[in-house]
């Protein structure tokens, strides 16, 4: 009894950890590709949103119109070196 409570415990501490760790994978359909969205390309969304479109408020990728979605890619594309 001792033992699975100890690991139900050791477990509801490493979840979040494990959870934190998930990378998505984001479908272009103009390239025909797959990214990853890891913390280089995370960066590199942030850069675009607040740097070259000027926004003033961070918005998720996920929230965004297919529309902007889109030209993202096309920017990321072209700046395949940034970070």
């Amino acid at each position: 009894m001792k033992r699975f409570v100890a690991v139900l415990i050791c477990s509801a501490f490493l979840m979040p950890l494990i959870g934190s760790a998930e990378e998505h994978r984001y479908y272009d359909r103009e390239r025909r590709d797959y990214h990853v969205w890891n913390d280089g390309e995370s960066r590199a969304y942030r850069h675009w949103l607040m740097e070259e479109r000027r926004e003033r408020r961070y918005r998720e990728y996920r929230r965004l119109r297919a529309a902007q979605q889109r030209e993202y890619w096309r920017w990321r594309h072209e700046h395949a070196d940034w970070r």
